[in-house]
């Protein structure tokens, strides 16, 4: 077998090139694997020896003869790149994001793979409800003032795209909740709080009181599960839409509790919304508004289908998920050799 991850030296990425390590370990030496990454890992440290690796800027003019050559004769092809920041210059995170899934499906089409698996996300979801689980027919159109889950929504549409011009090839498309490990905290950290915010101390912050909206209920995966759902999709050849989550899902009451904090109750949205976009403005922290209106909408999905289908079953719930990446983030974790992943 023969299989591309295009963005392969990320939190996902490194997960997956471990659990395909993994796989040849169990089944033998049969699966070969190409590393397609804007920068490259230092090749020859674990988990990235062992891959035929490639240099592309997939939303580059030039990168889609480079990406042809890359994938041809590719089993599958596993597209987990997408960046989350600088987040105050969209147009530069829209063409690598978008364009870039597009300069990616055309040449995965002119090189003939055989099955393409695309990293969607909770996001790519349209409003819904937070009192009951949805599955995956749920519209993935995104929410509008969120840039993240509008081009998710975006990407969403492209898929469909490629899928009705392209009937012949299999596509899957996984919408994990948010994917925690301890190596990818410096990462997180730099994503979503920025170099201002102190992070050593995280996880053993007290919280006395917790300002957590009721409608923020989320869902997260510990980045060997997803990975190994990656996996088991390419395995077994899997086509369509998979929510991956762990359990239990994460409400405020539970969070404020693993924090061991009091809930302040009725706290408002917009009151939340304001202080993080001023903040967000001002470049004090880097997660901008548009997550709080994630956080607020998205809905809670259900996991059944990639459960009973591929037989998937998470080894970390969700506090040890969450647990990893404050773990991750306060002591600075990461992976030396990834230019992504690298530790504070």
């Amino acid at each position: 077998m023969r299989v591309a991850i295009i963005g392969a030296t990320g939190n996902v990425g490194t997960a997956l090139l471990r659990r395909i390590k993994q796989a040849r370990r169990e089944r033998g030496n049969d699966v070969q694997v190409i590393g397609i990454a804007r920068r490259l890992p230092a090749a020859s440290a674990e988990p990235y020896d062992g891959v035929e690796w490639h240099s592309i800027d997939i939303a580059s003019g030039y990168s889609r003869e480079r990406l042809v050559g890359a994938l041809r004769e590719c089993d599958a092809v596993v597209h987990l790149a997408w960046v989350l920041q600088p987040n105050h210059n969209e147009p530069f995170m829209r063409r690598i994001n978008v364009d870039g899934t597009a300069n990616v499906l055309a040449a995965a089409a002119e090189a003939g793979v055989r099955h393409f698996v695309c990293a969607s996300s909770v996001g790519a979801y349209s409003p819904g409800p937070k009192d009951r689980p949805v599955d995956e027919s749920w519209p993935a159109r995104g929410i509008a003032t969120s840039h993240y889950s509008r081009w998710k929504g975006e990407q969403e549409e492209l898929l469909d795209d490629f899928e009705r011009d392209h009937p012949y090839i299999p596509v899957a498309r996984v919408r994990p909740g948010l994917i925690f490990q301890t190596d990818a905290g410096s990462q997180i950290g730099r994503y979503f709080l920025g170099p201002l915010v102190p992070k050593s101390f995280l996880n053993r912050l007290w919280l006395p009181l917790l300002p957590v909206p009721r409608q923020f209920k989320f869902q997260v995966v510990h980045a060997e599960d997803i990975a190994d759902a990656y996996w088991q999709i390419v395995d077994q050849r899997a086509s369509g839409a998979f929510n991956v989550a762990a359990d239990p899902v994460f409400t405020p009451d539970l969070l404020a509790g693993m924090l061991g904090a009091r809930r302040v109750l009725n706290v408002p949205v917009g009151l939340v919304r304001a202080v993080v976009g001023i903040t967000w403005a001002l470049r004090l922290q880097a997660t901008d508004p548009g997550w709080i209106d994630m956080a607020k909408s998205v809905p809670v999905m259900s996991t059944q289908r990639v459960r009973r289908e591929l037989g998937w079953v998470p080894r970390h719930n969700s506090l040890q998920a969450l647990q990893a990446v404050l773990d991750g983030l306060s002591a600075g974790d990461g992976v030396e050799a990834s230019p992504t992943l690298r530790p504070r």
